[in-house]
Order: structure tokens, then sequence, then C-alpha cells
């Protein structure tokens, strides 16, 4: 199945221009509205001022659409039926013909459907603390699809150690944008080393490359929040503990019930830090699809700057 392209983004991908991925969860579930229509609409914008073409992806009227405009951004915004969708839904609500919105797995797989290498997100799931046995199905997506994830690492509710553990055995290499630690969403070191840590563009895009040229799948950039954005870790370790205490949900319903106790714990400062590192995102996702664009084009200098550990 091969999505349903905008004219813009078949464009920028027949010319072999930089195009960015972005999903749409954080329209539906990541944000209250309006606000999560407001945060989408800046992440194009960032996306285009660093030359590259948005791509944000959802699904409306049985099709699943790369590239939204804002009116159909506004739809799945504003639908009193939209769906959280993965890859184990996505199907049903195809077929369903009702609107919804694409999670990490979901982007990932229209993303590779549609030719785009480059996806910008916050932050991916994982494996969840405690014995429950949940894990996300990005972690397999990300196994499956041949795209690079730019990210603030996982989401700090999850068990971090687990989830990387699990990356590795699943043969996805985390690469460090300007750092040799996986970073922890609202805190830039989680205490974990990275694969290998880039301080260069064009040596991480030829590193980005290399993998998905193997057919391996996918890539992590773990790109840390910017420093004057970090959440102190003393309000996120006791936010942290009240929203693990209060949640009780599971399944798709985790995440965003335990993101939305994280906000009421920390008076809405863990909402501030989102924000900021999904702009971060979306800057390092535009210079990132630039480079490889480079790369495709020829011009690239192929400069080495990869630190393995």
């Amino acid at each position: 199945m091969r999505p349903a392209l905008s004219a813009e983004v078949a464009g920028a991908l027949a010319a072999h221009g930089p195009v960015v991925a972005l999903e749409t969860t954080l329209v539906t579930h990541g944000f209250p509205h309006p606000r999560g229509l407001e945060v989408a609409l800046r992440l194009e914008a960032i996306v285009r001022a660093g030359g590259a073409t948005p791509a944000t992806i959802g699904v409306l009227d049985g099709a699943l659409r790369v590239g939204l405009s804002r009116e159909e951004l506004e739809r799945i915004a504003t639908a009193p039926d939209q769906a959280k969708l993965n890859p184990s839904n996505l199907a049903a609500r195809l077929a369903a013909g009702g609107p919804g919105s694409t999670t990490v797995a979901a982007t990932l797989l229209a993303a590779e459907r549609a030719g785009i290498e480059v996806f910008a997100t916050g932050g991916i799931g994982g494996v969840h603390r405690g014995d429950s046995g949940d894990v996300s199905a990005d972690l397999e997506a990300l196994a499956r699809h041949r795209v690079a994830v730019v990210c603030a690492g996982a989401k700090a509710i999850l068990d971090l150690p687990r989830t990387v553990e699990r990356l590795e055995t699943l043969g996805v290499p985390i690469y460090g944008w300007g750092t040799d630690r996986f970073p922890a969403f609202y805190r830039r070191d989680s205490g974990l080393p990275v694969d290998a840590r880039f301080d260069d563009v064009d040596a991480l895009a030829a590193a980005v490359a290399g993998h998905l040229a193997l057919g391996l799948g996918g890539v992590i950039v773990a790109n840390p929040i910017p420093a004057a954005d970090e959440l102190p870790a003393e309000i996120l370790d006791r936010a942290l503990e009240a929203a693990l205490a209060a949640g009780s949900a599971r399944g798709r319903d985790v995440t965003p019930l335990l993101l939305d106790r994280l906000r009421e714990a920390s008076g809405g400062a863990s909402v501030a830090a989102n924000v900021a590192l999904l702009k971060h995102d979306a800057r390092v996702g535009a210079e990132l699809a630039a480079a490889m664009a480079r790369r495709r084009r020829g011009d690239d200098p192929s400069t080495p700057g990869a630190h393995h550990r």
C-alpha cells in the first residue's frame, strides 16, 4: 500500500529534495486542543525554515495521508471519533473510513512507504516499567522500517535501560547528535551510552545512509533537549513518582495517561519542556534531511566525525 501524498511532498520526493516526516499523535493526545494543533504547525514552519519539506502524517477518509494541509490537520484535531493509530489498528481504521492520528510506529510505516528517510518526533516508546510486559510497537517498527528517527530519546516514564537493551537486540543503532549519552526526554543524560557520537551532520548522514542501505531497519538519532529547557531532576523525579503511582491504564492508553499525570504533577513544566524538545528535533531533522539530500546529489564532503563507544 502506498500512502496518498500531497502535491508538495510528491514534488519534493521526485526532485530528491529533503523531506521530514512528522506524526500527529501529538495533535490528538500529546497536548490539549488547540495547543497540539499549534505545536504541529510550528514544527512544520521550523522544518521549512531549515530548507526541508514537512510531511505531517495522519488518516482521513480511508486514506493514510502524507503531507496534511492545515484544514486536514484541523479535521483530525477536532474529530469526535479520532483514533490513536499504530500498526495493529491502522488497517481497521482505514477500512472504517474514520480519522486518526499516527503514532511513531504508524508514522514510520507511512514514511518508509512514501520514500521518506527522516522523521522528527519528541520521543519514542519503549519497554514500560515493572513486569507488565508492555512494550511499545515503536521498537519493532524501528527494526522493520528504514527511516532515521530524530528524537530526544525515549519517554522518561519508561524503563530506559531495558528499552536501550531491546533496541540493541533488534539491531537498531543509536547515534548521538552531539552527545555520548542516550537522552531521557526531559533530561539530557540517562546515564546510558549511545552506539556512536556525531558532531558533524554530513558524517551523521553518511552513517545513517549506510545503515539504511543495509536493509536492516531504522536508526535513532538521539538529540538531547537543549540545556536551557531541561526539566530539573528534582521536579522530574517528583512528578514521575506521582504519575506512575496514579497510572492504571494499559496498552495504547498508558502513555497519554502518564504524560497527563506528569503535566499535573510538574505544574505544567513538562509541557514547556516537551514543546522545546519537539522544536529542537524538527530543526535537527531538517538539517539531517538536507545533508542526506546533498549525499544523493553527490556533493557532500563526507567528513569523518564519529566516535564509537
